[in-house]
């Protein structure tokens, strides 16, 4: 059975490629911001680009935090990508001004240290060993990133009623910042996969047939 794909329309993120990388691999997409096509999709991926504040602003004109956070209290999958990870944690600081996010997870997203920003091109991730997010792709694969900004220091470790999640970093000259995490429902880059050729294309394989 084909597996449908709400791809969330807030203004931000590359609506098409993300389209066009989904379908590539048997997904149905619908882009949107509905809340009822977003409730009732097999899986919902959450894009984004540009700044984490203007991100924020986009997603609660169209009711995103209450959305993702109705999928994922019943279980149902969603996917975030670039600042759709960003905006998963609990808030980001850029310029001196700190904007709370969606609070999934606690952390903060703040600016790399890195002699050259942006951090931009293809980069391998590492910690992704027994991952079902990396299935099939050997850990000398590279995806391609673009950013400013990451989560430099990974604060939940799960608890006792909890499968701990699993997080995946890259680094860049001596920064080490989160690449992906895998959280049960709750899947998500740094990178971009849709722009990722066919390693990319694995890994969002593996999380349509995890719908």
């Amino acid at each position: 059975m084909t597996k449908t794909v709400a791809l969330l329309d807030y203004g931000s993120g590359n609506l098409r490629s993300a389209q066009r990388a989904l379908e590539r691999v048997g997904a149905q997409v619908t882009v949107t911001n509905d809340p009822k096509v977003v409730l009732a999709a097999d899986g919902l991926l959450v894009p984004g680009v540009g700044a984490y504040a203007a991100c924020m602003d986009g997603l609660h004109q169209v009711y995103g935090p209450r959305l993702i956070g109705e999928r994922l209290a019943g279980g149902r999958p969603v996917m975030g990508i670039c600042v759709g990870m960003q905006i998963l944690f609990d808030r980001g600081s850029e310029h001196g001004v700190t904007t709370a996010g969606c609070g999934e997870w606690p952390g903060t997203v703040e600016k790399l240290q890195t002699r050259i920003l942006p951090h931009m091109g293809w980069n391998t991730v590492s910690g992704a060993e027994g991952s079902k997010m990396f299935a099939g792709i050997d850990p000398a694969d590279r995806f391609y990133f673009v950013h400013s900004y990451g989560v430099r220091t990974w604060e939940f470790e799960g608890d006792d009623l909890t499968t701990p999640p699993q997080v995946m970093w890259a680094q860049q000259d001596s920064d080490r910042f989160v690449a992906a995490v895998e959280n049960g429902p709750l899947w998500a880059t740094q990178f971009h996969p849709e722009k990722s050729g066919d390693v990319g294309a694995q890994l969002l394989l593996n999380w349509v047939d995890s719908l």
